[in-house]
């Protein structure tokens, strides 16, 4: 089925297009971004039951952008604001107003922004789910949940606790100026199997995820991770520390796609240009890593939870090569960005919510496959670990350091697993020698869209990252 376009949104095309021309004869640039998201989030486990009927892009409201002298401004409102659009207007104006000329009073420096092109485009975009979260059985689906917590815990008693979770989320979105009248709707999901185990003063955590840009028929794939969890838990509650040092790696395209957000995101993000944080931007045209190394990243180069058909700046979904062969080609760009850099937008423009302002933010990040096996990588080791798993990443866009916490390691040995495992393992390096130690790559690959990722501490959106599975060289501790 299609996911149907919001009736709430559609009853509002018409007087925001009125707001538009108001405000387009004081104004030479306005458009409108209106949003009408839906969605839940049930959470069970041993300790706690609840049910939330809102997500992280759960939201009802509008935001209107505008330009006149080299200088944009925003406002949002809520729905209640349409009622008397000449008055929403007149208010609008008075405030915009004011926000354009307080930085002219105070005398601070500014970009000089050129304006929005506003060529002509339609976008109707209903995209295809299963089950909508507004139509979904909460009870059932609880008590699903439910039984997988109760099925973990039953079956070892160092299993503490195991929280199972499910979100799904109806995502419409409309953007208008003058000439353009662009529509989407779509549902994504994902959900979170936690398995915890503590004996001997000792406690450790597994997490196992299922995403993508579908209704709640994920919750079938969670159930197919639980015996997996459970097994890597136990083991990991008498896996050892890692000796710090360097090793040869092979990742799991789980891992790899957290090489790749940490390596690649924000550190190529073109905003960050603008504002001179990020080395990427002195990389472009030179060699970031090893000839085996392509990277993409675009709502479109893999279908997963940041996969949309335009973003919150009304620009159509991209999807960009940004490393070919170990060269950096580009970065990623927001519309203004691009206006003040010369380049052109990527579609990588996101807002947190309709009340937060536009920056470049990443989508679905993903290293391309290449024409190695698994087997081949391991057996090509000598000493080293096959990581698996991961916690959480870091990385510094100014001096491209990043820091990647991965929850396990498989030692391997004279090409071989040797059954032992280290645990948690903290990976370290700098962008381009960790990417230029990539001497073999698989041929399949997998996306994960379980993560979040916010600008610097804060901004937050989802995002989806992956690949295949990498051979390296990295630091380990």
């Amino acid at each position: 089925m299609k996911a149907p376009f919001s009736p709430w949104l559609a009853a509002q095309a018409e007087p925001l297009k009125e707001l538009i021309a108001s405000l387009s004869s004081h104004y030479d640039y306005v458009s409108a971004l209106a949003s009408d998201s839906r969605g839940f989030r049930i959470v069970a486990s041993q300790r706690n039951r609840f049910v939330d009927r809102s997500t992280m892009t759960t939201e009802r409201g509008v935001v209107v952008r505008v330009h006149r002298d080299g200088l944009y401004s925003e406002y949002a409102f809520n729905a209640d604001d349409l009622r008397d659009v000449h008055a929403l207007a007149a208010r609008m104006r008075r405030i915009l107003d004011e926000q354009l000329g307080v930085l002219a009073a105070v005398g601070v420096k500014v970009y000089d922004t050129p304006g929005l092109e506003d060529t002509p485009l339609t976008i109707y975009a209903e995209m295809e789910t299963d089950t909508l979260p507004e139509d979904a059985d909460l009870e059932t689906l609880m008590k699903t949940l439910q039984s997988y917590s109760d099925r973990a815990v039953s079956r070892d008693e160092r299993i503490v606790e195991c929280q199972a979770q499910l979100s799904s989320t109806h995502v419409n979105k409309m953007f208008l100026t003058a000439h353009r009248d662009e529509r989407q709707s779509y549902v994504y999901s994902e959900g979170t199997i936690a398995v915890i185990g503590s004996a001997d003063g000792r406690t450790e955590m597994v997490r196992e995820g299922a995403s993508g840009r579908t209704g709640v028929q994920v919750i079938d794939e969670l159930a197919e991770t639980i015996d997996g969890a459970i097994d890597d838990v136990l083991k990991m509650l008498h896996a050892d520390r890692v000796i710090p040092g360097e090793y040869e790696i092979v990742t799991t395209p789980e891992v790899s796609g957290l090489i790749a957000h940490e390596a690649f995101g924000h550190g190529v993000e073109m905003d960050m240009f603008v504002k001179g944080r990020a080395l990427g931007a002195e990389y472009i045209g030179k060699r970031v890593g090893s000839d085996l190394v392509s990277m993409h990243e675009g709502a479109k180069c893999v279908v997963d939870v940041a996969s949309y058909a335009f973003d919150d700046e009304g620009t159509p979904a991209g999807d960009v090569t940004e490393i070919d062969h170990g060269i950096l080609k580009t970065g990623i760009c927001d519309a203004l960005a691009a206006l003040r850099l010369g380049t052109l937008p990527t579609g990588n423009g996101k807002r947190e919510n309709f009340e937060h302002k536009v920056y470049t933010r990443m989508t679905n990040t993903m290293f391309d496959s290449g024409k190695d096996t698994r087997e081949e990588m391991i057996a090509s080791v000598k000493k080293g670990y096959l990581l698996e798993g991961m916690y959480s990443g870091m990385e510094d866009p100014k001096h491209w350091g990043i820091q990647c916490i991965i929850a396990r390691g498989r030692e391997i040995i004279d090409g071989k697993l040797t059954g032992k495992m280290v645990a948690p393992v903290v990976m370290t390096g700098y962008v381009p020698d960790l990417l230029g130690s990539i001497s073999m790559v698989s041929g399949d690959r997998c996306s994960y869209g379980n993560g979040a990722c916010g600008k610097g501490h804060k901004e937050w959106v989802k995002v989806s990252d992956g690949g295949p599975y990498l051979k390296a060289r990295a630091r380990l501790g």
